[in-house]
């Protein structure tokens, strides 16, 4: 008898612990910085700059440059190991976050009581105890009950398995239905689940976002090696026809004149590489990497645990949100308010009712024993949060009497019950009250005593009355026969679980975000539609459905009805998994929240499934973020989130192809006009470190602004570069390089610099701070570049560095980078030019504008 097994001593469990091991499973060895580095100089750009040092080595031998050699291998290590450190960091910040998420705790019956312990915890011998929603903590076998289990993550079966006393159950499995007691016979990595976890490697599946910027950076790689071959095109017939003054004799002199021509190849080819590294954006993949650790970690301080990368890439671009009510709009602490009989007295508290003796056994009975939750060392553990209000309410009370039979509480038959020996020897009924109330024929009175019942509409009109108030009711029955017929009726019970204010809030935001919610919950219709009038998801009864109606509809009607659907009232599981396929059929980006293991499958299917922090471990498991504290005030936050990374991302490809369309420009057009390296590669690099590394870090920390959620939702097949992104990259691109061109070649402009060395140390620091303004321009499609300035001061810092180090390169650079120091008013002038770039893009703004363009990323 397991009310006998007093379970493992605490001496007992140290002995076992050394004995057979802990509970923990070994993590998978996550990858060393050094193999990451490795790794990244399989990086297509790294592989361009390798080759371009192998070209310098082998064939400029003679004329060696030791600086621009040392200036390449110096860029290979600072992309490799920026790169490297940033995804080794986000490695381990994922298995922190791992770690956290996998602090579960179950049921083990230890000293005699029945405690509380954390997985890790568990040993051989231990007695646990599940019951549905527990994840399985270790291999054991069934000594006492029975359970339903899921078993898919095992064989891959979906079928649920039906296990009795003296089966043997799996960790890594989950309980659907009943309660059992198992002994534990395996723990940690000697489990089936520990062994398979072993051979594992984990490899992370790139979201669709990443994929579509592979693809982006693949096609800007494209027109980065087209403009390569225009350049090194232009420069040879600037230096074989242009320079020979289209003179065919010597045009063919310099052909045949092979050292010659192989020199001009030399360098033709060095200025490929050099475009190339400027218009490949390597910072992409490292920007997302940063973009999304950096939010992660925010989010996480808004209880919001990302999962899944993807879920918080898609959630900015939801549709439709369908959620739960319990413990996500309400506080999911229900409570009992009131306790009627038959007679219509209420009763308030248990000391009203205690003076009733007989009646009030009949009470007792019917709140602890049809109850699964359980009391142990003065807390609540167990049971759904209506058995644990139940318990609640009598938690100074205890009973000892045998249970024969019991029937777990049924999502579709809406009732559960339980048989008890003793001298009593009743089934005790507990569920809906139009589900059990039409069999109600009897009632106890005050004194115990059975009689027929008469005024039984009356007590409905009472109940209605209630769950129009937002309040559910709860019907306590007996029957002598174990069926559900010729019911003696013992109480309604009223519960009331409050709303969340901040729950309003959050609906506020997520409706201004152009998002429809619907409201999944298993109250009465007349108590789900006083709490939708309550949140202000409804102004009337428009847009409410029954499960039940729900089942009589075609999947074409309920397509049909999907846009208008509000509040789906005492729904089914199943509901949840149909409205999600058909919301997709609808071409719909959906979102699901839920918490119990019937959830899983809604969940797995939605685009973004959000599950509860107190949720079952299988519906954490089939989620892509976790809302830690149950909020919906934190799901509009994730909402929030997901639309201003891909703002941010928006943004940093704005920067950086604006001056890599300068760039370009300029090297193609440069040899025609006498201009053949207006940057030199040493220049380059750090050009590149500011476009791709720097800037990629500024843009990763912009902040979560609330008007992001005033946009209507992006969608699904939504290009990355928007219209408004084009018009600002082509023009700003553009003017930078007409800009560059005439700051080279304007003789005023060359007169103001005493020499070439000074023209070419100013003309280098404009190329850097035309980047920096760009990058105030991107930031914010407002007339105000300053907008929200404060609210991101990693980029301010970084903007400082940026110019610090710029202005320290120009008078300490010397021979490396080609610079002098300049005057106060040479850097003055150059700077000055530089900002024309935001005079430009202010009319551009005001251009938009007038036309009611001006949207932003």
């Amino acid at each position: 008898d397991i009310m006998k097994e007093n379970g493992l001593t605490n001496e007992e469990v140290k002995k076992n612990r050394e004995k057979y091991g802990s509970n923990a499973l070994t993590l998978n060895k996550s990858n060393s910085f050094f193999s990451l580095l490795l790794e990244s100089l399989a990086d297509p750009i790294i592989k361009i700059l390798l080759t371009a040092l192998g070209m310098k080595i082998i064939f400029l031998i003679k004329d060696f440059d030791w600086y621009e050699t040392i200036g390449i291998v110096l860029s290979i290590f600072v992309a490799s190991f920026i790169s490297s450190i940033s995804e080794y960091g986000s490695e381990k910040e994922f298995i922190k976050l791992q770690e956290e998420a996998s602090k579960l705790k179950c049921k083990v019956k230890r000293n005699g009581q029945v405690i509380e312990v954390l997985i890790d915890d568990i040993v051989k011998n231990d007695i646990v105890y599940l019951e549905s929603g527990d994840f399985i903590p270790a291999d054991g076998i069934i000594i006492s009950g029975s359970l339903v289990l899921d078993e898919s993550s095992m064989s891959g079966e979906a079928k649920e398995q039906i296990k009795q006393i003296g089966d043997k159950v799996f960790r890594g499995t989950t309980v659907y239905h009943k309660n059992a007691y198992i002994k534990v016979i395996e723990v940690g990595d000697k489990t089936t689940f520990g062994k398979m976890n072993l051979e594992l490697t984990e490899k992370n599946i790139p979201s669709p976002l990443k994929l579509r910027l592979r693809k982006l950076a693949l096609i800007i790689s494209k027109i980065g090696y087209v403009s390569a071959i225009l350049v090194s095109l232009s420069y040879l017939f600037n230096a074989i026809v242009i320079s020979n003054g289209f003179d065919l004799i010597k045009i063919k002199e310099t052909i045949f004149n092979f050292p010659l021509l192989f020199g001009h190849i030399l360098y033709a080819l060095t200025l490929s590489i050099t475009i190339i590294i400027v218009a490949v954006p390597e910072g992409l993949p490292m920007m997302i990497t940063l973009v999304l650790s950096s939010n992660m970690k925010r989010m996480l301080k808004d209880n919001v645990l990302v999962r899944k990368l993807v879920g918080i890439e898609t959630a900015g671009s939801l549709n439709i949100l369908f959620t739960d009510k319990t413990g996500t709009i309400t506080h999911g602490k229900l409570e009992v308010v009131e306790v009627m009989d038959g007679n219509l007295k209420s009763f308030y508290s248990p000391i009203e009712i205690q003076k009733y003796n007989k009646y009030y056994n009949y009470l007792k009975y019917s709140f602890i024993c049809n109850n699964e939750s359980t009391i142990s060392n003065g807390n609540l553990i167990g049971g759904n949060i209506t058995d644990r209000a139940l318990r609640k309410f009598l938690i100074n009370e205890k009973i000892d009497v045998p249970i024969l039979k019991q029937t777990p509480f049924d999502s579709e038959k809406k009732y559960s019950k339980v048989t008890i020996g003793g001298k009593e020897n009743l089934t005790l009924i507990k569920g809906a009250y139009e589900k059990l109330l039409p069999y109600c024929d009897y009632y106890y009175d005050t004194n115990g005593k059975q009689r027929l019942w008469h005024n039984k509409k009356t007590i409905e009109k009472e109940i209605k009355k209630r769950t129009q108030n937002s309040i559910r009711a709860l019907i306590l029955a007996t029957s002598e026969n174990d069926s559900i017929s010729n019911l003696t009726f013992v109480g309604a019970v009223f519960l009331k679980d409050e709303i969340r204010k901040e729950a309003i809030e959050g609906l506020k935001l997520v409706k201004s975000a152009g998002i429809q919610t619907v409201m999944i919950t298993g109250d009465a219709v007349d108590t789900a539609k006083a709490i939708g009038r309550e949140i202000g998801l409804i102004q009337n009864d428009e847009g409410v459905i029954t499960s039940k109606e729900l089942s009589y509809m075609t999947d074409e009607e309920v397509k049909k009805m999907i846009p208008n659907l509000k509040i789906v009232a005492r729904s089914l599981p199943q509901d949840k998994s149909r409205l999600v396929k058909l919301s997709e059929d609808l071409n719909l980006v959906v979102g699901m929240t839920g918490d119990g293991v019937n959830d899983a499958p809604a969940l797995k299917h939605a685009d973004v499934g959000f599950a509860m922090g107190s949720g079952s471990s299988v519906a954490k498991e089939a989620s892509d973020i976790v809302i830690l504290d149950n909020n919906f005030l934190s799901i509009s936050k994730a909402i929030l989130y997901g639309r201003t990374i891909f703002k941010s991302i928006r943004k940093f490809i704005i920067c950086q192809l604006t001056i890599n369309l300068c760039a370009i420009s300029l090297s193609i057009i440069g040899p025609f006009i006498g201009i053949k390296t207006p940057v030199t590669v040493i220049q380059m690099l750090w050009v590149n470190m500011v476009m791709d590394t720097l800037m990629g870090l500024a843009f990763a920390f912009e902040p979560a602004l609330l008007e992001y959620m005033e946009e209507p939702p992006k969608k699904k097949n939504e290009n990355i570069i928007n219209g408004y992104m084009f018009h600002q990259i082509f023009v700003t691109g553009i003017y930078s390089a007409i800009l560059c061109l005439l700051f080279l070649k304007l003789p005023f402009i060359q007169n103001f610099y005493p020499d070439e060395l000074h023209l070419m140390s100013a003309f280098f620091g404009l190329f850097i701070f035309i980047d920096i303004f760009n990058g105030f321009n991107a930031r914010t499609h407002r007339l105000n570049i300053l907008a929200n300035i404060f609210k991101n001061k990693v980029f301010i810092a970084i903007t400082l560095f940026i110019i610090l180090v710029q202005i320290f390169l120009i008078y300490f650079g010397g021979t490396i980078f080609r610079t002098t120091h300049l005057s106060f008013l040479e850097l003055e002038f150059m700077i000055i030019c530089a900002s024309s770039v935001l005079i430009v893009d202010l009319i551009r703004k005001l251009y938009l504008k007038k036309k009611g363009k001006n949207t932003g990323v």
